[in-house]
């Protein structure tokens, strides 16, 4: 069974978004990082970078595909998690925690809205796997 926090939001490219004060978190969910098996880099936007929704951010590496990181919505890339740079390992292990990719200041907020809620993503997935 995989994670998939409530207080998230997500798109059917297997990316979450979090709000956390005037910033949107984001990282691959707990499916993707599954599906991917053992990360061994990653790479990640610069900080103050633009971005649109639905733009290539980057890219997950794992033994087993090369996968690229969309960005859920649009608006700058305020911060990166350096640590994964040393330790992608760490998406495994802690995808909604310690695992998380970058932050956006967000443009529109409503973009957010049109992201899957938990049931939504999970009801997907139930449908991915089923096809």
């Amino acid at each position: 069974m995989v994670d998939i926090p409530d207080e998230c939001r997500f798109t059917n490219d297997h990316e979450w978004a979090r709000v956390k004060g005037d910033v949107i978190v984001i990282g691959i969910t707990d499916y993707a990082q599954d599906a991917l098996g053992e990360i061994v880099y990653i790479e990640l936007p610069g900080v103050d970078e633009k971005v649109s929704k639905g733009d290539v951010l980057g890219a997950v590496e794992s033994t087993k595909a090369v996968s690229d990181l969309f960005s859920p919505l649009g608006g700058e890339v305020v911060e990166v998690n350096k640590v994964l740079l040393e330790s992608p390992e760490i998406i495994n292990s802690d995808p909604y925690g310690e695992g998380w990719m970058f932050k956006i200041a967000p443009s529109e907020v409503e973009e957010l809205e049109e992201l899957m809620s938990a049931e939504e993503y999970s009801e997907y997935l139930e449908s991915e796997m089923e096809g």
